[in-house]
């Protein structure tokens, strides 16, 4: 049977926490919102440390009481405690905790294969529909800038609709990745208007696709990219935003594979 906590409970405070990044980063969790995110997290074997509920949701998921069967901590809170451990206007009545798995860039730029690189990007929409589109082409590993929107901030989490629980992710400054790209024989592709067009471009084995910052564009990032490229827009809009451009990009580079 779940447990029920009240509204100055040490572990609602600590699922509060869990909606700041200095909370996220001080205990190495985040927190995601929904049956679809959680059954996607269970089906993908990702680990869940516990389990808030309101007692309505409790009673009505089979998936909420077959996780606490597994031996996953449950608890129960009404729903105005729910709503201060939720980011949502509407919450949906239940929420999970897991731990936080960032791989090393080493670890990531080991084998050959197209990287994703979110060039310090700040809006947590375009980040999230960037992981579902890496994970729809085949892309399976993304480096987050360091200067950007974090990797389980909870916009990007819901944006990825459970891509998130798939892909290997890391962080890291160009400063950081710039030695060890070169080191494995990586090159930098990276996103700009006045680019090579992009369906002329050849994308090689070890292939880092550098998008941008939503405004500033590749900032920092440029120094290691070898080539640029562009998507040639032939209608009256003048630009893309990161997400769209980014997601035709992951098309064309894995479409050549």
């Amino acid at each position: 049977m779940p447990t029920p906590l009240g509204a100055r409970s040490q572990r609602v405070e600590f699922a509060r926490e869990l909606l700041t990044k200095k909370g996220r980063r001080a205990h190495a969790a985040f927190s995601f919102e929904g049956l679809t995110l959680l059954e996607e997290a269970r089906a993908r074997g990702t680990p869940i440390d516990a389990l808030y509920a309101t007692p309505a949701a409790y009673e009505a998921s089979s998936l909420v009481r077959a996780i606490e069967a597994g031996g996953v901590p449950t608890f129960t809170v009404q729903e105005h405690v729910f709503a201060k451990i939720s980011d949502v206007e509407s919450p949906t009545g239940v929420l999970a905790v897991s731990p936080i798995a960032l791989k090393p860039l080493e670890h990531l730029l080991r084998e050959p294969g197209v990287v994703l690189v979110l060039a310090d990007l700040n809006d947590p929409g375009n980040a999230g529909t960037l992981l579902r589109s890496a994970e729809a082409f085949g892309v399976g590993r993304v480096v987050f800038g360091a200067a950007g929107v974090e990797p389980h901030h909870p916009k990007v989490v819901r944006a990825a609709m459970g891509a998130i629980f798939g892909l290997g992710l890391a962080v890291g400054s160009p400063d950081e990745a710039g030695p060890i790209a070169a080191s494995g024989g990586w090159r930098a592709i990276g996103l700009a208007m006045d680019g090579t067009p992009l369906d002329r471009t050849s994308f090689p084995d070890r292939t880092l696709l550098v998008v941008g910052h939503e405004r500033r564009g590749l900032g920092p990032w440029e120094a290691l990219c070898h080539a640029r490229v562009a998507i040639a827009m032939p209608g009256r809009a003048d630009s893309l935003n990161a997400a769209v451009a980014g997601s035709i990009a992951l098309y064309e580079a894995t479409k050549q594979k």
